[in-house]
C-alpha cells in the first residue's frame, strides 16, 4: 500500500478513535492458567535491536499503528497486539521489506503471506489491513493463545523455519502497545535474577486509581458468574481486568496471576485502588481464589460469589484468609 493510502487509512483509524484506550475482549476463568511473565531470548536484547516507537522510521510507525487499530476494531485484547507486531516485525520489518517483491518464495506484505498457501490473492496480502486482519483470526483459532508465549503464539500462525526469531522483538512490540495506544502490561517481561528484587511501590499515576474505581463501583448490582469478564456479569478477577483495562492497565486474567501484577505493600498501607487478596493457605499466594478492590475508608468492591451481586462491603482487616500484601497495578513488580 503506498504511504500517502495508508496515512490516509490512518487518519480514519484515529478518528474512529481506534487508538484510544478503551475496553477489550478477554477470555478464560477463574480455574485458568496463564503465564506470569515473557522468557524471550533469555538474553539481553541486542544493540541493533529498536526498543522504542522512537528508533523506527515513519513507514514502520503507521505499519504499527495500523496493526493496532486494526486489532482493536476486531476487540482483540492487548496481548494479540504484541503478537502481530512481533511478528510484522520479524517477517517484514515493520512493512519495509518484501511488501511487493517476494523475498522468499511468494511471501509478501507485512506478514510475508503466501497467495500459494490460502493467504489470499498478492493485491490482499500486500494491504496490511487485510493482511493484519487475516493473520489475527488466525491467531484466535490458536487453543490457549493468549497465555502461550509471545514467540510461540506467532510461529504457531507463522509456521516460520526460525521458530525462536519472534522473541527478540517482544519489548519493542510491548513498547509500541504502549506508545501509541497508551496500554501498559500487554506482557510482562522476565527479570534476570540478578536484578530481581522488590520493586518501588510507588503512587498510582493521577486518574487510574479513580478510573479504574469508577469503573468497578458502576457495575453494583450486577450478577456474579463464574468465568465472566463482562459487561453484564463478572467473577472477582474478571471485574478487576475490565476496571484497570479502562484505566490503560492490562492486568492478568486469573486472581493469582494478578497478585503478581504490581508491586506489594502492606495492607494497612492499602491506597484506593490496590488490589486485595483471600487465598485458602496465608502462606502460599499459588492458593490465592478471591480478589477485591480497595476503595478507601475501610470500604472495597468486589464481585464475591453466586448468588451475591456486585458491591461494596467493609473490609475486616483481621478476615481469615485475607493476605497480608496488597497488589498495587502498574508499579514495579516485586517477582521476575
Amino acid at each position: 500500500m503506498p504511504v500517502a493510502a495508508l496515512a490516509g487509512f490512518l487518519v480514519v483509524v484515529m478518528a474512529a478513535g481506534l487508538l484510544v484506550v478503551g475496553q477489550f475482549v478477554g477470555g478464560g476463568e477463574e480455574g485458568e492458567e496463564a503465564t506470569t511473565c515473557e522468557a524471550g531470548t533469555g538474553a539481553p536484547p541486542s544493540a541493533d535491536v529498536p526498543q522504542t516507537s522512537a528508533e523506527l522510521d515513519p513507514v514502520q510507525r503507521q505499519t504499527a499503528a495500523t496493526i493496532i487499530g486494526v486489532a482493536k476494531g476486531m476487540a482483540i485484547p492487548p496481548r494479540g497486539w504484541v503478537v502481530a507486531l512481533a511478528t510484522a516485525m520479524q517477517e517484514s520489518q515493520m512493512g519495509t521489506v518484501g511488501m511487493d517483491v517476494a523475498v522468499d518464495h511468494d511471501s509478501l506484505g507485512v506478514f510475508q503471506q503466501r497467495p500459494s498457501q490460502g493467504w489470499g490473492s498478492p493485491e490482499q496480502v500486500r494491504d496490511p489491513v487485510y493482511a493484519t486482519r487475516t493473520f489475527l483470526e488466525r491467531l484466535l483459532t490458536v487453543p490457549g493463545w493468549d497465555t502461550m508465549p509471545v514467540t510461540r503464539a506467532a510461529q504457531i500462525v507463522q509456521r516460520s523455519a526460525f521458530p525462536n526469531a519472534y522473541a527478540k522483538w517482544e519489548s519493542l512490540a510491548n513498547s509500541l502497545v504502549t506508545d501509541l495506544a497508551g496500554v501498559t502490561g500487554a506482557i510482562q517481561e522476565c527479570v534476570p535474577a540478578a536484578q530481581a528484587g522488590p520493586g518501588p511501590a510507588a503512587a498510582l499515576p493521577p486518574g487510574i486509581a479513580r478510573t479504574a474505581i469508577e469503573f468497578a463501583t458502576a457495575e453494583t448490582g450486577k450478577p456474579y458468574v463464574w468465568g465472566a469478564t463482562g459487561p453484564s456479569s463478572y467473577d472477582c478477577s474478571g471485574l478487576m481486568l475490565r476496571a484497570y483495562e479502562r484505566a490503560g492497565i492490562v492486568l492478568p486474567r486469573v486472581s493469582r496471576d494478578q497478585y503478581n501484577a504490581g508491586a506489594h505493600v502492606a495492607v494497612e498501607q492499602a491506597q484506593p485502588g490496590d488490589l486485595l487478596f483471600w487465598a485458602y493457605d496465608q502462606s502460599d499466594p499459588d492458593t490465592i481464589h478471591h480478589v477485591a478492590m480497595y476503595l478507601g475508608n475501610g470500604q472495597m468492591m468486589e464481585a464475591q460469589q453466586t448468588g451475591v451481586p456486585l458491591g461494596t462491603r467493609e473490609v475486616k482487616w483481621d478476615e481469615g484468609e485475607l493476605l497480608p500484601l496488597a497488589t498495587r497495578p502498574g508499579t514495579g513488580s516485586d517477582r521476575a
